[in-house]
């Protein structure tokens, strides 16, 4: 429930989610397992060039309508994305998602491409890669930030908010400092390894299933995906990840609109989501299934970013 001063502000916590039975929660009932390898119908590969190099990406719908950019976290990649893809272009958004530096199709992006070249990958070299994204398009533009990627957002939207149409924070570890914490299991022994050592037990930890459970398919992909991926560059994630800074009050103060998104049974408790939700003033979803919505109810995680779209329209309008 909702603290006092967020019922004051007019924030309703739990708007959106898997509350309703709709069209979309239907359809996120019947997804089976698909080859996620498989771009959606009509979008196109590209690169991207940024400071660190040259970033894989991939697009749907007209890059003349309201962009959306979608970024997905450590080990993850714009694929991610796929099954939301086509809701939001239909809708009339331009949907652009891309792989992080070092991850899967943009493993040459790094620090030795930087001018000067850096040892480890740091959160400037995601933010501004981040940055270089965001400015390649129509901007101001709608953000969709997972995981790992929700620090990097929160930080880039702290240097470049003009850059900012809306915030979107999908299973953002939800506690500044040493993010693994609050991770149930892991989150006492998650300070006592390296970045080496972490982030190889990161890796471990998906492949083997014993994170998350998803099916035939999709573990496959995740796989194959891991024979690209530089493992110096999910080091460094997780060592990032032990350093989050406390963004909360500059996110309370921003008057845009922010959205946490996150799945009944993911990595961090429910409850550590709905304090950070309250902490910046934003909704927040809450959808069955665990860390990855975008995988798990993407028509409906769709359905909630549209509806915030078009709110947040309405209230530009009317400020005009």
């Amino acid at each position: 429930m909702a603290d006092t001063d967020t019922e004051q502000s007019g924030v309703h916590p739990e708007e959106f989610g898997s509350a309703q039975v709709d069209a979309a929660a239907l359809r996120d009932a019947e997804l089976g397992d698909i080859d996620w390898s498989i771009p959606p119908e009509g979008s196109v590969r590209s690169s991207i060039q940024v400071p660190s190099g040259s970033l894989a990406a991939l697009a749907l719908g007209n890059p003349d309508n309201p962009a959306i950019v979608m970024v997905p976290g450590a080990t993850g990649s714009k694929e991610d994305f796929v099954l939301m893809m086509p809701d939001l272009a239909a809708a009339g958004y331009f949907v652009l998602s891309y792989d992080l530096a070092g991850q899967y199709e943009s493993a040459s992006a790094g620090p030795e491409n930087l001018v000067p070249p850096r040892k480890h990958y740091d959160y400037q070299l995601f933010v501004d890669d981040f940055l270089a994204v965001l400015e390649s398009t129509a901007a101001p533009v709608h953000v969709v930030a997972y995981s790992f990627a929700a620090i990097v957002a929160q930080l880039a939207y702290v240097q470049r908010p003009e850059l900012f149409r809306s915030l979107t924070l999908q299973s953002c570890p939800p506690q500044p400092g040493p993010s693994f914490r609050g991770v149930s299991r892991i989150g006492r022994f998650s300070t006592w390894v390296n970045g080496r050592i972490g982030g190889a037990l990161l890796i471990w930890g998906i492949r083997s299933g014993r994170f998350v459970h998803v099916p035939p398919g999709r573990r496959k992909f995740v796989n194959d995906r891991f024979r690209f991926t530089r493992r110096r560059s999910v080091g460094d994630i997780y060592t990032l990840m032990q350093e989050a800074p406390d963004l909360r009050g500059i996110l309370a103060e921003a008057s845009l609109p922010k959205f946490v998104a996150v799945g009944e049974h993911d990595l961090w408790p429910l409850r550590l989501h709905r304090l950070f939700a309250q902490a910046i003033q934003a909704r927040i979803g809450v959808y069955r299934g665990g860390h990855s919505p975008c995988e798990t109810s993407p028509h409906q995680f769709s359905r909630d970013l549209i509806d915030l779209y078009a709110k947040a329209n309405q209230l530009s309008q009317q400020d005009e």
